[in-house]
């Protein structure tokens, strides 16, 4: 079985989808693995490395994907890319699909099994393949470190002879995967941390690391939590309730850090101007949901600004910061997902229709929409067309192709 590693050619993008530690571990199993050249070179890993733990080094996407049972990515595509993607290939990335359905049916069209690691359900079985969740974590540690950067001040208490600095306030919204780990950090690094989210069952998990669980409504939150563990979204006056709650929290705050999410729907405003502007001067305000249309009213989605004297920062991509870490574990995800459904003996990639996992991710198989969730899509997928000519795309990270779909995604929570 052959596996290609692709270049990301989007704008930003610094990750890889494999590692020379994955490539060893892949053709551990028996597969052969091909990597465009400069795939790693982001994320500090050289071609060197991949051919030294047996990886075969191509000149371009088209070489690296040509026969390849599978291709694998972290983003999505774009229309080009798509196009040296050979029929019958299995395309294993985080595709975003509420964000870009229409790709979707491009995938049927062109006969490629596309399998979206960001639906990876969220069952005890897959979890160490849950990109969304490694990248998280990432996320929420680095928002903490951008925070302090853009904060004129020190975060813990310090006693000296001169005086003491009091320790900074700072204030989660969200307490999934990244809003914990957001916690975790700043509790590291000294500050008085509070944090607030809609789900019951994060009173508990906020508290277990040290900092204050604060809320209007703690009845209301208990219905807050779907069967998967995301949040819902709230009732309109839950809704103005907290904020009215919140907005007075935030004038006490010198660091504000949102991560709220609904899977499917552009990201619930939690912060809005009104409340930037009551937060001291010097304060900092990071949106980690600002890909999804963002959870503060004023960021502005890869920027870093300033308003009343008080930051916003705005980073696109922030696993990505941190491109060798975070192309490490989602490495690590791809690979515990695709030796799950390795067969050592015929070295064959056996994706069952009928397992959870498979079920969960696969959004098309056999020219075919098969994902429950894109039942529209189905409808309207046009029959499997002659498959097209084969591109030669030495693509580069500086620059992404003008009609690429923005498949960015931002950490579930």
């Amino acid at each position: 079985m052959k596996i290609a590693v692709l270049k990301e050619t989007r704008s930003g993008e610094t990750r890889v989808a494999a590692t020379p530690e994955t490539v060893k571990k892949f053709t551990a199993l028996g597969a052969a693995v091909t990597v465009q050249s400069g795939a790693g070179e982001a994320a500090r890993f050289a071609d060197a490395d991949y051919s030294a733990a047996g990886a075969e080094i191509s000149p371009s996407a088209a070489d690296a994907a040509q026969s390849a049972d599978l291709v694998i990515k972290v983003l999505a595509p774009s229309s080009e890319e798509l196009r040296v993607v050979s029929r019958g290939s299995k395309l294993i990335a985080i595709l975003s699909p509420f964000n870009d359905p229409d790709s979707i049916g491009s995938y049927a069209r062109l006969g490629v099994d596309a399998m979206a690691m960001d639906l990876m359900p969220r069952i005890t079985r897959a979890q160490s393949m849950d990109v969304l969740s490694s990248q998280s974590n990432l996320a929420g540690y680095k928002a903490v470190i951008d925070a302090a950067a853009y904060y004129g001040r020190a975060l813990p208490m310090m006693m000296t002879a001169a005086g003491t600095i009091a320790a900074a306030k700072v204030f989660i919204m969200g307490a999934g995967v990244a809003g914990l780990q957001a916690i975790a950090t700043a509790r590291r690094l000294g500050a008085v941390v509070s944090a607030t989210d809609v789900r019951f069952a994060a009173k508990e998990q906020v508290e277990s690391l040290g900092a204050t669980f604060v809320t209007v409504d703690e009845e209301a939150m208990k219905e807050a939590e779907t069967e998967g563990g995301y949040a819902k979204e709230m009732s309109e006056d839950f809704q103005k309730r907290q904020a009215e709650f919140v907005a007075e929290h935030i004038k006490k705050q010198d660091i504000v850090i949102t991560t709220a999410l609904i899977p499917g729907r552009p990201a619930p405003r939690l912060v809005s101007a009104d409340m930037v502007h009551g937060m001291k001067a010097g304060s900092v305000v990071v949106d980690l949901a600002v890909e999804a249309g963002g959870n503060v009213e004023l960021s502005r989605a890869g920027e870093a600004i300033e308003t009343g004297g008080v930051t916003i920062l705005g980073f696109k991509n922030v696993p990505g910061r941190l491109a060798a870490d975070a192309s490490s574990l989602y490495a690590r995800n791809i690979y515990n997902f695709v030796s799950a459904f390795y067969d050592k003996e015929t070295n064959v990639f056996v994706a069952d229709p009928e397992d959870a996992i498979i079920k969960g991710i696969a959004l098309t198989r056999d020219g075919a929409v098969v994902h429950p969730a894109f039942e529209e899509v189905k409808a309207e997928a046009p029959p499997a067309a002659a498959e097209p000519e084969t591109l030669d795309l030495d693509a580069t990270n500086e620059a992404a192709p003008e009609d690429a779909p923005d498949v960015s995604s931002p950490p579930k929570e």
